[in-house]
């Protein structure tokens, strides 16, 4: 059966940035799909409470306190899924972190730490789960349209560090979609309700919403979980390298 694809059971997902927002969501998703999940983040004491959501859907879920800046931390979280559940299929790089400064005014920690996180993160993460997924494997990364098209707003970092991303992750496809059978692919957010979003102006919002968004509306999370299932399961084993845009349109202007 087609929808027999879309299905995650026997399989193990690691999420990044997995203690609030869009990384819960997708935790949350991937378990009720039929993955067990291992989750990382530096709020450790938040992870709990992800992993009780993971677990009232009948899942088995590992929680680590990670930092993925660190490489160690990275191999660390990876080890601890295979060692407690038994192997890694899935990973999605969620952990991200973004600011908005003049790019005259911001300094150089600043502008790193952003790029650190969201770039060289999702790279140790990457490298770590390259080392043992087996064929068939699929790897997301979580992008932004800020990577493809200004928003307005004074995110030179940020958007610097999600443009990379469509850089790795058409390279770890060209490496590994033949040679080791792993999927890289970039999943795209327009606008979601989040933490992130709920810091900007309800003017900046509305205008989004009137000038920049063909579908005149923010996106719903579960609308972002349903792509991000298709990329990692076995709906889309034909699929690598590829952005796919769920932003109401945002990149057609």
């Amino acid at each position: 059966m087609i929808l027999d694809r879309f299905r995650l059971d026997g399989k193990v997902a690691i999420v990044t940035g997995a203690s609030a927002g869009l990384g819960v969501a997708f935790a949350e998703g991937l378990a009720a799909a039929g993955a067990d999940v291992a989750i990382g983040a530096r709020r450790a004491d938040r992870l709990d409470e992800t992993k009780a959501r993971v677990e009232t859907l009948g899942r088995r879920c590992v929680a680590v306190a990670t930092d993925v800046t660190d490489p160690e931390g990275c191999t660390r979280l990876v080890a601890a899924a295979v060692d407690e559940l038994g192997r890694v299929d899935i990973l999605v790089n969620s952990a991200g972190t973004a600011s908005a400064m003049p790019a005259t005014r911001e300094q150089p920690a600043d502008f790193r730490a952003v790029v650190d996180v969201n770039l060289f993160g999702s790279y140790w993460m990457a490298q770590a789960c390259g080392r043992v997924m087996p064929a068939g494997s699929s790897i997301v990364n979580i992008g932004s349209v800020a990577g493809s098209s200004s928003t307005g707003l004074p995110q030179a970092a940020y958007s610097a560090s999600k443009a990379a991303l469509i850089g790795l992750t058409r390279d770890l496809a060209q490496q590994w979609s033949g040679r080791k059978g792993i999927r890289v692919n970039l999943l795209v957010p327009g606008i979601f309700p989040t933490d992130l979003s709920a810091q900007f102006p309800d003017e900046f919002l509305e205008r989004m919403k009137a000038d920049r968004i063909p579908m005149g509306r923010l996106g719903e999370v579960d609308e972002l979980v349903a792509a991000l299932l298709f990329l990692a399961s076995d709906a889309s084993t034909y699929v690598t390298g590829i952005q796919l845009p769920v932003d109401g349109g945002m990149l057609t202007g």
